[in-house]
């Protein structure tokens, strides 16, 4: 009945993303620049900031960098070598996540219960460390990354 009732109307749009649990924003799967920009105009309050500066930072240090938004994050990779890097939004900080960080000189500051992955997480009060940060995006970039069983890596 309620589909009736809808004919002919249009539907109420909702421009405001979803926020999940720990307020990571719901952003349907994509390739490109501009599901990523989805995410980071979604994420809340001052980890927007956050997130744009590390995209920022991110795409000055890999301009080949390939970005997608998988499983609600932003990841990067680079194509033919796999996925070097991940952010995504908990309760309280951004998490990025270096799939073969524990290669990276200096290794990022968290271990993972996941062998070769390592963390930064960010709170509100922490100043990001951008030479350190461009460095292991450097170095990220050019280590062979995590390939998913979706490798279309594209720019």
């Amino acid at each position: 009945m309620l589909r009736l009732l809808m004919v002919g109307k249009k539907r109420p749009t909702n421009t405001q993303a979803t926020l999940l649990s720990g307020g990571n924003p719901q952003i349907p799967m994509g390739y490109g620049d501009q599901p990523i920009q989805a995410y980071l105009a979604a994420m809340p309050g001052w980890k927007r900031g956050v997130g744009e500066h590390l995209h920022q930072l991110t795409i000055t240090a890999a301009p080949h960098v390939s970005k997608a938004i998988k499983w609600n994050s932003p990841f990067y990779g680079v194509a033919g070598i796999g996925w070097f890097m991940a952010l995504h939004c908990l309760t309280n900080y951004v998490q990025v996540t270096f799939f073969n960080g524990t290669l990276l000189q200096p290794m990022p500051p968290i271990p993972s219960k996941h062998n070769n992955v390592r963390y930064l997480n960010l709170y509100e009060a922490d100043k990001i460390d951008e030479a350190l940060f461009t460095d292991w995006v450097k170095q990220a970039s050019g280590l062979p990354g995590w390939l998913s069983s979706d490798i279309r890596i594209k720019k």
